[in-house]
């Protein structure tokens, strides 16, 4: 139990530097250069690298190092896909099966993030966030729809977090909450299929052109680099 909880502790530092850009896509992992940084052994490191390389932030490698995971737009789009209709069964089914305690876990997530956005580290915020749409597919009480939920949604975190440091506004993401609680609250599930839309539509297009401009830039650095050798 030791060894599980120090592997997953290992996985969130790295997954946050990740996050953070500290360690860019390409970047190898090396397991025993990363333990002993840590002070931790091979062991839990391995073990933490198994975790994100199962959320999709890393690349394992036969008989290498891992790496970062690149974004690749066609593989986060299908995700893209998979996650919005998962939100949007999650937020009907909630509405109808949700409990007030349900309700407001939810809304204490929602008053949070309208009294504390800006004040809060913005990753720590995303989680806060990501912890509002995983506190629907909970609301569920259906509990392959809340595995399935939380494994997409791990295998986005990198490109979502990118995308919601692109479009951070107080307003839109507290409106936008607001409504899918609010629906939920009055049991339309129509009206949460909607809110949930509305607020996830332009995703995929928000990561299509975060990927652009990460390509854009890693190619003039090339041509920069080239220039000087």
């Amino acid at each position: 139990m030791a060894d599980d909880t120090l592997a997953e502790n290992i996985a969130n530092q790295l997954r946050r530097n990740i996050l953070r850009g500290q360690l860019p896509p390409g970047t190898s992992i090396k397991e025993r250069d990363n333990a002993a940084e840590m002070g931790v052994s091979r062991t839990p490191m391995r073990e933490a690298i198994r975790i994100l390389a199962k959320e999709g932030l890393i690349h394992l490698r036969p008989s290498r190092s891992p790496i970062v995971a690149p974004l690749d737009f066609k593989e986060i789009s299908d995700q893209a896909e998979v996650l919005i209709a998962l939100e949007k069964l999650s937020a009907e089914l909630a509405c109808k099966y949700a409990t007030e305690e349900d309700l407001k876990h939810i809304g204490e997530i929602v008053d949070f993030m309208e009294e504390k956005f800006y004040e809060t580290d913005p990753l720590d915020m995303f989680e806060i966030d990501m912890s509002f749409h995983t506190a629907i597919a909970k609301a569920s009480h259906n509990d392959a729809l809340a595995e399935t939920h939380q494994s997409f949604l791990q295998r986005l975190w990198h490109a979502r977090y990118l995308a919601a440091s692109q479009r951070r506004n107080r307003q839109r993401v507290v409106t936008e909450h607001t409504h899918i609680l609010n629906a939920m609250r009055a049991h339309d599930v129509e009206a949460a299929r909607n809110a949930i839309d509305q607020h996830l539509w332009h995703l995929a297009e928000d990561i299509r052109a975060l990927i652009k401009d990460q390509q854009d830039a890693e190619s003039s650095a090339m041509e920069t680099t080239g220039e000087h050798s």
